[in-house]
């Protein structure tokens, strides 16, 4: 694996994280129960994401001075692997299908509808956070093409007006919670 250099790494990652100040207390234990074992990067790295519920920069440079791994190294491992979130999440994560039972019934019109009616592209999330919009290669549910799942809750036979009426209903839910 080739990592970037240093400068490089963080220029483009601080894009991600404007603002975003977290309490690092909180990797303490985590870094705790690894000390001296700098072969689980990604264990500290998994835990620090169940934390936070993505991977904040300051995290990340903190691990980096608390564990002796170079930045470089941890953000290269971070950037990597697809399980790690470098930017926060909305309330409600939305992984609308793109695999071929979806796709041959009318998948790219779903995120066509999805992305209008939340006005963000697939890996954005909305200005008010409550929506993250991922597209995955196949969520198994096949005979339900095409389909989405949000929150783990799964929306299948969807049409472009269908996929619309459910984001619409769950902003209703949130206004009167």
């Amino acid at each position: 694996m080739m990592y970037m250099s240093c400068p490089e790494c963080e220029n483009r990652l601080a894009s991600n994280f404007k603002n975003q100040k977290v309490d690092l207390s909180l990797l303490d234990p985590v870094l705790d129960e690894y000390k001296g074992e700098k072969s689980n990067i990604i264990a500290i790295l998994q835990k620090t994401q169940e934390i936070y519920g993505f991977l904040p920069l300051d995290a990340l440079n903190y691990i980096s001075e608390k564990t002796g791994v170079k930045k470089a190294k941890i953000y290269g491992i971070a950037t990597f692997y697809a399980q790690f979130r470098l930017k926060p999440v909305g309330k409600y994560v939305i992984l609308q299908c793109q695999g071929t039972a979806c796709h041959v019934n009318g998948s790219e019109e779903i995120k066509n509808a999805l992305c209008d009616e939340l006005n963000i592209k697939p890996g954005d999330t909305t200005e008010d956070g409550m929506f993250t919009l991922e597209e995955v290669a196949c969520l198994g549910c096949c005979s339900l093409a095409p389909v989405m799942m949000i929150n783990g809750e799964t929306y299948g036979k969807l049409t472009p007006d269908k996929a619309r009426e459910i984001i619409r209903r769950i902003y209703e839910r949130e206004k009167n919670v």
